[in-house]
């Protein structure tokens, strides 16, 4: 299942009245979701870890300039009706050094990668490693005893 995206930036920056600044004309994109990074997988292993993450849905996995992330999709349960912070004066430090000057308010949010589903990080792994080993002399079958 997609993800639903953040809509989009309802006013190009440059069209800003005096006096306001990208927070004043958001739709909260920053506090609709976290990422964190992750190991660059290498193995099946590894990229069988990925593929469980994405079948817990409401996440996605995006590259951006050869680094991995995890993203989690949810709203800030302090993220008021009209896309502003319930919190400012006290929000966490992580929100604080955030800036709007190169936030994602008008950024198209497209990544190196992106994905949305297990078949996609799946079919991604078969693509860029080489087969799975399988085992030389796999175990015989058990007869059935009826």
């Amino acid at each position: 299942m997609p993800v639903p995206s953040a809509p989009a930036a309802p006013l190009p920056r440059a069209e800003f009245p005096p006096g306001t600044e990208a927070c004043d004309h958001c739709t909260g994109r920053c506090c609709r979701y976290f990422a964190l990074p992750i190991e660059t997988p290498e193995s099946h292993r590894q990229f069988d870890f990925m593929r469980w993450y994405l079948l817990h849905g409401n996440c996605s996995i995006f590259v951006e300039d050869d680094a991995w992330f995890l993203t989690v999709h949810g709203d800030c349960e302090h993220l008021l009706p009209d896309h502003r912070c319930g919190i400012y004066e006290t929000r966490p430090d992580i929100c604080r050094g955030y800036s709007n000057e190169s936030c994602e308010y008008d950024g198209d949010g497209r990544h190196d990668r992106l994905f949305e589903c297990s078949e996609q990080i799946a079919e991604y792994a078969e693509a860029v490693l080489p087969p799975r080993e399988r085992p030389a002399n796999p175990p015989a079958l058990l007869p059935v005893l009826h």
